[in-house]
């Protein structure tokens, strides 16, 4: 067996196992799932992203340097998007991780970045709902009588 898919075997740090679904809690894992292809930490390249730091919004993209597979903290952080569209993020991040990198995990990539943008957006207040019926009657003499 080799070393590196002993490192995914059944039992490692990140692995997380509800009702007959394995999932990771990897921070180099886009999907979330406990596979080989999407482990962070087996492969020699992997990507991850994350929420930016600060009011701004934007994702920041870590990326592993194949080269500092004993340095982790060496690994290059980018951060994108701040204060772009959200298409030019996608697009920034798309070209990040497809070009010359790991294009087979590019729409996971995108897909992760879109969700981390979504949860940063400001949330608008809903309107109240009218009443209608027998309740809109009520209110209508309610507001008549004053």
């Amino acid at each position: 067996m080799e070393a590196d898919c002993m490192g995914i075997g059944s039992q490692n740090a990140y692995i997380v196992k509800r009702r007959g679904v394995q999932f990771s809690r990897d921070p180099l894992n886009l999907v979330n799932l406990h596979s080989r292809k999407h482990g962070g930490f087996v492969n020699t390249k992997a990507v991850g992203i994350a929420p930016a730091e600060g009011d701004k919004g934007g994702v920041t993209i870590v990326t592993k340097k194949a080269g500092n597979a004993q340095r982790p903290a060496a690994a290059t952080q980018t951060t994108i998007g701040g204060n772009k569209s959200n298409r030019k993020t996608y697009k920034s991040v798309a070209n990040t991780v497809a070009k010359g990198y790991r294009g087979d995990l590019r729409a996971a990539a995108v897909s992760r970045a879109s969700a981390i943008r979504k949860s940063q957006r400001a949330v608008k207040e809903r309107a109240p709902n009218a009443p209608r019926g027998v309740k809109a009657k009520k209110a209508a003499a309610a507001a008549e009588e004053n």
